[in-house]
């Protein structure tokens, strides 16, 4: 089949950023834009003098996995053509064509039928700006002082004089013995939620998992309760600690079109979702009467109970409705042996856009989130492609649509997948990649959680590193990226990368300076492709997931869950089918 104008395009698009930075770099005698050329042609160990030794052969496509081309791809998907890599744009379109012809071009196989793409049905609801939220006495402007949407397919949405009632950390937890809710109609109401769970404040791990979030502390489980409780609108407070970020990342992430699932179900909706600052839930609670921190403090034990607050909330919420299509581009390596087991590897591809209200830059560029973990799969892929014979194994990856909008490219594979998730032996998931410094270690998020780690410990150790638990498990980073929507399925899958312990012959200076400018471009313009990154850091823990995947693809075991999991017996059952 012959390229399309569009491919085309994006072609002579990457060639020139190869250009620019060959340019950047004075490195005449050795361009990008040849070795990106040559990736699909290169010399495999097969063709070396290793061919007869398949273990030198592996060490071989491991050593050779390229540092140039990874930053290659990386400045070119997160420059301004991309446009932020928003989902159903012409910048989405860009990069899905990109990321097909580069699968392609490594000679992998289609891992759609005969397609690269999956085509993920989108509902896109864009609130207009133009709105105010009536809190009590207050009038809240948007976005300084909350921001609102709703997933209704209505034009407009009104919240006229909902009552407002305090329920705490708004969980529903049998398990746990908790129920914020009870006794409680919610009928017409909205519900006022604190933000994470009694875990975090507590510090207890007999409270939840203490430190660590469980699913029940995510917003987007907050949002799904009240609506299964009947209520009309929810409000969660934001509070910097307990979210892990701070209100601008509230504000840029729910500016703009929000996407959902054409095929969402039947699932009950709330009429509209918000969040408030901290300062007017303050306000609010002061106004009627109350302390907000002497409620917080009795949220934290099983028998609170839910508390009417004296005021109402009143917002419309004009929304413009357009249904959309936007890909999970899907390739395979059939594996030799067993061809219907697979392993996976996964990062989305999708980024937040650009925003015409910002001053100055509008494009959310993207470059570590998630440039860096799309690029990072397309290196995997050509190690594998690189071995002399094909693993044992199929080996499938997925870069994902539309998980900055609530991972989902990924709940849409899991719900629609190319093959049955018993099938899928593990999957390792790439978000975010570290560029600040390389490290001694290597950060497992959720650690301890499956077996699928006996892989990455055996792999981290050819670089001399360990395994070590995140250093913010209240956070929830397991329930925030895509790994998440095939866990819930069963399938064992690992979030990793990065570590904590810098290597002493480095520029703490330097590292300090880049995890700063991390922390501070998360979800902003200002994530953008930076020459003096750390690159050998993101480029070792390429290395170590290609090894894991290599060991896991060539071995006969199907890694598990460990005891006291919550997917553990989904995996189970579904192994028994």
């Amino acid at each position: 089949m012959k390229q399309s104008l569009l491919a085309l395009s994006i072609t002579a698009l990457f060639l020139s950023a190869c250009d620019d930075k060959q340019q950047d770099n004075a490195q005449p005698e050795s361009t990008e834009q040849a070795q990106v050329q040559a990736a699909s042609t290169k010399t495999t160990p097969a063709q070396s003098q290793d061919s007869g030794k398949p273990q030198n052969s592996f060490l071989t496509a491991y050593d050779n996995i390229d540092l140039e081309q990874y930053k290659a791809r990386v400045k070119f998907m997160s420059t301004d053509d991309f446009q932020g890599r928003s989902p159903a744009t012409e910048g989405g379109r860009k990069t899905v064509e990109f990321l097909a012809s580069e699968f392609k071009k490594l000679g992998l196989e289609p891992g759609n039928g005969d397609s690269y793409l999956q085509q993920v049905p989108l509902t896109s609801i864009e609130a207009d700006a133009n709105m105010e939220l009536q809190l009590g006495d207050n009038t809240l402007k948007f976005p300084e002082d909350f921001v609102a949407n709703s997933s209704k397919l209505e034009d407009t949405v009104t919240l006229d004089k909902s009552e407002l009632v305090f329920v705490g950390f708004g969980i529903v937890a049998p398990e746990y013995n908790w129920n914020d809710y009870e006794g409680l109609d919610m009928e017409g109401k909205t519900a006022v939620i604190l933000v994470n769970d009694p875990g975090f404040h507590t510090q207890d791990p007999a409270v939840f998992e203490g430190k660590a979030m469980t699913y029940y502390g995510r917003w987007t489980y907050k949002y799904e309760e009240a609506a299964r409780q009947g209520a009309a609108g929810a409000i969660i407070i934001h509070d910097t600690a307990p979210a892990s970020y701070g209100w601008n990342v509230v504000s840029n992430s729910w500016s703009g079109p929000q996407y959902h699932l054409a095929e969402a179900g039947n699932d009950p909706k709330l009429d509209v979702e918000m969040w408030i600052t901290y300062d007017q839930a303050q306000n609010l609670f002061s106004q009627a009467g109350l302390n907000l921190s002497e409620l917080q403090e009795a949220a934290l034990k099983p028998d609170f109970k839910p508390m009417p607050i004296d005021a109402t909330a009143s917002v419309t919420v004009r929304n413009t409705i357009s249904k959309s299509e936007s890909p999970n581009v899907i390739a395979t390596i059939p594996g030799k042996t067993n061809p219907d087991e697979h392993v996976v590897y996964m990062a989305h591809w999708d980024h937040l856009g650009m925003n015409p209200h910002l001053e100055g830059d509008q494009i959310f560029n993207g470059a570590i989130d998630n440039a860096t973990g799309t690029a990072g799969i397309i290196s995997i892929a050509q190690a594998f492609m690189a071995l002399p014979e094909r693993p044992e194994r199929s080996v499938t990856f997925i870069a994902v649509t539309a998980e900055e909008q609530g991972l989902l490219g990924s709940k849409y594979y899991a719900a629609n997948p190319t093959v049955p998730m018993n099938k899928i032996v593990g999957a390792f998931n790439i978000d975010s990649m570290n560029v600040s410094g390389r490290v001694k270690d290597l950060t497992v998020v959720g650690f301890g959680k499956s077996e699928m780690e006996n892989y990455v410990e055996q792999a981290a150790k050819r670089q001399g590193r360990e395994l070590v638990p995140e250093a913010s498990p209240e956070r929830g980073g397991y329930y925030r990226s895509d790994h998440f929507s095939l866990a819930k399925l069963g399938v064992p899958a690992i979030y990793a990368g990065g570590g904590t312990e810098y290597r002493e012959d480095q520029d703490m200076a330097l590292i300090e300076k880049h995890n700063a400018k991390r922390g501070e471009c998360y979800h902003q313009a200002c994530d953008e492709y930076q020459e003096d990154w750390a690159w050998e850091a993101a480029l070792d823990d390429v290395k170590v997931f290609f090894e894991a995947g290599y060991l896991l693809s060539n071995s006969g075991d199907y890694p598990n869950w460990n005891e006291g999991t919550e997917f553990k017996a989904i995996r189970d059952q579904s192994m028994e089918k």
